[in-house]
């Protein structure tokens, strides 16, 4: 269900796994369109809930809407894929996750980034000890383009990389947040934030979104006692990951920082929206459990929560 711009990709994804059995928006056309370009045939949102031979229901549509089809469909027995973000409230993503725990139904989230093979080898080599123990997290999504006016930047492109986050800490929640932003093209609708996390361990993580910024940015720099990993997306494959060994010398006052250059880590080339979609298949017909469940999703949004009432 929704067929704009990211429902394209969800669309085209589905098709080409064999897995799509009809689209649908309320622009009727909008989704003939779909139905032309995917050779698949539109349905409205309460046939494809009623109809038994759907299995899972992917929605893609505006943010406030994600929980009233997500229970519709849980409801009736349906798995189901939400789009970041789950919805725009915690009260709302409860309700999610109650339907979905009340009709024993998956739920999978588009927290996208979690299925980067940059990033899974990325967690891989920090689970491992690779950088010593894990200290601070930096995280900036910062992408030029279609600015909102039903969510803001925070909903938009926070979960991302909160969900990043949430997989690092083993989704330990934070102590204290604190976050600040700016509204300079809606009123009211923050199109610039940042915001600090403190955890009870000990570590640290700032986030930074902004749709304003005329160059792309998505960078997680990741750092440990001994070393630190920088994920760059918007490098060539050869370059996303890269590794930095370093010390902390101390010669009386004077504290340094020894590092090597980095080390480029080899990635094998992977389309994450296709992982997740091959995910989402696999958990709507019992074969694997979702990556990006509803536990964390659940996590991410609370930690959204916060995030905006400190903003405002």
């Amino acid at each position: 269900m929704g067929c704009g711009m990211w429902g394209r990709n969800i669309a085209r994804n589905l098709a080409g796994l064999g897995a799509l059995a009809g689209v649908g928006d309320l622009d009727q056309s909008a989704a003939q369109a779909f139905a032309d370009e995917f050779s698949a045939p539109v349905m409205g949102v309460d046939d494809a809930i009623a109809n038994p031979d759907i299995d899972g229901l992917a929605i893609v549509t505006s943010a406030p809407s994600h929980a009233m089809l997500a229970v519709a469909a849980l409801n009736a027995g349906k798995a189901v894929y939400i789009e970041k973000p789950l919805a725009l409230t915690v009260d709302d993503a409860e309700k999610i996750a109650a339907a979905a725990s009340a009709n024993a139904r998956p739920v999978m989230v588009g927290h996208l980034i979690r299925h980067h093979a940059a990033f899974q080898r990325l967690l891989k080599e920090v689970q491992s000890g690779a950088i010593g123990k894990l200290r601070h997290i930096r995280a900036s999504r910062i992408a030029p383009g279609r600015i909102r006016n039903t969510e803001s930047v925070l909903f938009d492109l926070c979960p991302h990389d909160l969900a990043l986050i949430a997989a690092l800490t083993g989704q330990e929640e934070p102590a204290k947040v604190q976050c600040h932003g700016f509204s300079h093209v809606t009123t009211g609708v923050h199109d610039s934030v940042t915001a600090q996390l403190n955890f009870p361990s000990g570590i640290t993580a700032s986030v930074q979104a902004n749709w304003l910024n005329p160059v792309k940015i998505h960078n997680l720099t990741v750092i440990g006692d001994n070393g630190a990993f920088v994920f760059d997306d918007t490098r060539d494959w050869a370059e996303k990951l890269t590794r930095f060994a370093f010390a902390v010398t101390t010669d009386g006052d004077a504290i340094t920082l020894d590092r090597d250059d980095g080390t480029a880590i080899a990635v094998d080339p992977a389309e994450p929206l296709k992982d997740e979609m091959r995910n989402f298949i696999a958990a709507t017909r019992g074969q694997a459990a979702p990556l990006t469940d509803i536990t964390e999703a659940l996590y991410v949004q609370r930690i959204m929560a916060r995030m905006e009432a400190d903003l405002n």
